[in-house]
């Protein structure tokens, strides 16, 4: 088993790594969808029937009424809405509902994007599939992973299925079976996102259980093995990592985590928190 101190040179190593740059202040563009051609509409502009896209409202040279079969369509350009991030951010901080009343009218308004790449809905959905599993309510997380997974169809049930499943297990069941259950979506061949929200959501389960070192151990995993999973999943490991350190006098490693999270969860709960903790430790 890999020891925290070793955990954390790699935290440091990989945070080094996947440093982003800062991209300039301005006016959010909207969200378009481009076409193989070039040619691109707001998704404002369209509306999905069946396999194509139609035009509801005249753009440029686009008139109202024109169809386009869906698989033209190459991909999203525009910046993600805010409020994707800032639900994730809620969703990490225990709080499920506040998160779910800013990513449904996300989902609602890319709904038709869902099966084009580089598409925010996919993103925003997963997280909405991981709240309601969180609330426990089976019904919606069934709905939704089948949305997810007619979004992917190229591999099948989608991976955020499984684990909406793992989260929706009873607290009656024992400890070991659900950390199980979340350790089982950490291998190699899954997706980076669902092996960091599997790690989070198995080092609040070890917190919870008073595991303590374990739970620092999954925290500090997360950016060392999965930085490229989602940053603000990052910044609550960072987070919930650092108020561990604290505790143990490692008070310069927990600041550095600190400033880690508040950039890597940017604009978001998460980093809020991770700020106000930081003044405490100064």
């Amino acid at each position: 088993m890999m020891t925290s101190s070793y955990l954390f040179r790699s935290v440091l190593l990989a945070g080094a790594a996947f440093v982003l740059p800062v991209s300039l202040a301005g006016a959010a563009e909207p969200v378009q969808i481009v076409f193989q051609n070039g040619r691109s509409v707001p998704i404002t502009a369209v509306a999905l029937q069946g396999d194509k896209l139609t035009i509801t409202t005249a753009f440029e040279a686009f008139t109202v009424g024109q169809a386009f079969p869906l698989a033209i369509a190459d991909h999203i350009y525009g910046e993600k809405p805010a409020a994707v991030n800032q639900g994730v951010g809620l969703l990490l901080m225990g709080n499920p509902d506040e998160a779910l009343k800013l990513l449904e009218p996300v989902l609602a308004a890319q709904r038709i994007t869902a099966k084009i790449p580089g598409n925010f809905w996919l993103e925003a959905a997963r997280a909405s599939l991981i709240a309601h599993a969180v609330n426990g309510n089976s019904a919606k997380c069934t709905e939704l992973g089948k949305e997810i997974s007619e979004s992917t169809p190229a591999q099948g049930s989608d991976p955020f299925v499984s684990l909406g499943r793992a989260l929706l297990m009873s607290s009656t069941d024992q400890v070991e079976d659900k950390e199980v259950a979340l350790r089982d979506l950490t291998t190699d061949n899954l997706p980076a996102d669902v092996a960091a929200y599997a790690t989070y959501y198995r080092g609040n389960l070890l917190k919870a259980a008073n595991r303590d070192a374990e739970a620092l151990e999954a925290y500090l995993l997360i950016t060392g093995l999965y930085p490229s999973g989602c940053l603000v999943v990052n910044g609550a490991a960072e987070l919930n990592a650092s108020k561990f350190l604290a505790t143990l006098g490692r008070r310069e490693e927990a600041i550095i985590l600190l400033k880690n999270s508040a950039r890597d969860a940017v604009d978001t709960l998460v980093a809020t928190e991770a700020n106000k903790f930081l003044e405490t430790l100064k």
